[in-house]
């Protein structure tokens, strides 16, 4: 399991009210959500996002509410991946729930820049910035995240039998 692309960076303290902003909240609808993620601290995130791009941030990512609009909004926008220096707690097992891919790694968050091509081998438990030509270790995910985010999150993992008793 990996993945690879551009990065779109941000800073510290991004909370789920910037992710996606509290006047989306009544809708499900998955791809109304990207249409407006990060609309509040960046007006051309749902113009330049790609599929398969990487989010890099500082500290304390999904700070604020609980809401698991904000992970579902980043997933469907495109986003591969989320690095960071670290998550807010109730975010990270959101992501993890929804089958997003969050990385804690603070010397990758710190070096890395807006634009870098940046890969990540979940299984060898690296990431590598070509644009750079550095290499982070990281640690690996626990069997049953790793099947929770194969499967693209709890709900579909339970249901394709793939956890364990």
């Amino acid at each position: 399991m990996s993945a690879r692309g551009k990065v779109i960076k941000y800073g510290n303290n991004v909370d789920t009210d910037v992710i996606i902003p509290a006047r989306y909240l009544n809708t499900t609808d998955r791809q109304q959500l990207a249409s407006h993620c990060m609309e509040d601290l960046d007006k051309t995130f749902a113009s330049r996002v790609k599929k398969g791009d990487i989010m890099v941030a500082g500290k304390n990512f999904g700070c604020g509410s609980s809401r698991e609009h904000a992970p579902i909004a980043i997933k469907e926008s495109g986003i591969a991946l989320v690095i960071a220096k670290d998550f807010a707690r109730i975010f990270y097992r959101n992501a993890i729930n929804i089958g997003l891919p969050i990385i804690e790694c603070a010397e990758a968050a710190e070096d890395i820049k807006e634009a870098d091509d940046v890969e990540a081998d979940f299984e060898k438990g690296v990431i590598y910035n070509h644009t750079q030509d550095k290499e982070y270790k990281i640690q690996l995910f626990p069997d049953f995240i790793r099947q929770i985010i194969e499967a693209g999150g709890l709900i579909e993992a339970v249901n394709k039998g793939m956890l364990g008793d």
